[in-house]
């Protein structure tokens, strides 16, 4: 079974339902988007020097061997959760605490 492949596909759409459920529209804004975009570069940076050592290694039977360079194309689905989580909750609990 790909589990990583499951977890992260899972966490996605986790972090996708979380922004709906919370209503901050998050992943609505292009300014997410650009950040994202700003993530990956160095994800491309960093996890591809680490895979590509190889100083980071996956077993095959854990995900689905798709990668981006050396990248498993699993890793950014993962950063989009590892990203856009945080910045869901940041901006709900922001306009929880503003005054009435």
């Amino acid at each position: 079974m790909k589990e990583y492949t499951l977890l992260a596909v899972a966490s996605a759409l986790v972090t996708a339902l979380v922004d709906r459920l919370l209503g901050t529209r998050v992943l609505a804004r292009k300014e997410f988007w650009v950040f994202l975009a700003v993530m990956y570069g160095f994800e491309c940076l960093f996890n591809g020097y680490l895979t590509w050592r190889p100083i980071v290694l996956y077993n095959e039977r854990y995900f689905l061997n798709i990668r981006l360079w050396t990248i498993p194309v699993e890793d950014f689905v993962y950063g989009f959760t590892l990203v856009g989580l945080p910045v869901i909750f940041w901006e709900y609990f922001k306009r929880k605490e503003k005054p009435s």
